[in-house]
């Protein structure tokens, strides 16, 4: 099996320039997949060369799907130290002419999955992970329900002042 690989190194390698783009990429995937390959037998009823191509084309998508993951993260907690100043400016916003009356009753005005992820985040202070974990929903749906929640909350209250005003 070794010699067959050996032969099919360069064509590898050529398959994984064509999937990364650039040579350091290729030679990384190219690694990884001699390593597993390696690792494991053919499985029954495969080509050797087929299944080399599959397990190099798995590796590729499975990089892909983690690069993909921390570019997220990274976007996400940026995004969330954006809202964290957001949240200030608000808060100091709000106290200024809200009464704990008013909030409490355009809260209740809020749909129950965005009300209760804005408890869970302005409220008790969790962050938008540990508030994932809670509710059971990806991490994009706990930003995307609290935008909501005080885009809402933000307008309700608005409405308020200017008819006490």
């Amino acid at each position: 099996m070794k010699d067959e690989l050996t032969k099919l190194v360069p064509s590898l390698r050529k398959f994984a320039y064509s999937l990364t783009g650039n040579m350091h990429d290729a030679d990384d995937l190219l690694q990884s997949t001699l390593e597993k390959l390696l690792s494991k037998s053919v499985p029954e009823g495969a080509t050797l060369m087929a299944w080399s191509f599959r397990v190099c084309r798995n590796c590729w998508i499975d990089e892909y799907r983690a690069k993909k993951v921390r570019v997220n993260a990274k976007e996400a907690l940026e995004h969330e130290i954006k809202e964290g100043q957001i949240q200030v400016e608000m808060d100091e916003a709000i106290t200024h002419g809200v009464t704990l009356k008013q909030v409490s009753s355009a809260m209740d005005e809020l749909p129950y999955e965005q009300r209760e992820t804005l408890s869970l985040v302005a409220v008790q202070g969790m962050s938008y992970s540990d508030a994932s974990e809670v509710l059971q929903v990806p991490t994009g749906t706990i930003m995307s329900r609290l935008a909501r929640a005080r885009a809402k909350l933000s307008s309700l209250l608005n409405g308020q002042n200017e008819v006490l005003s």
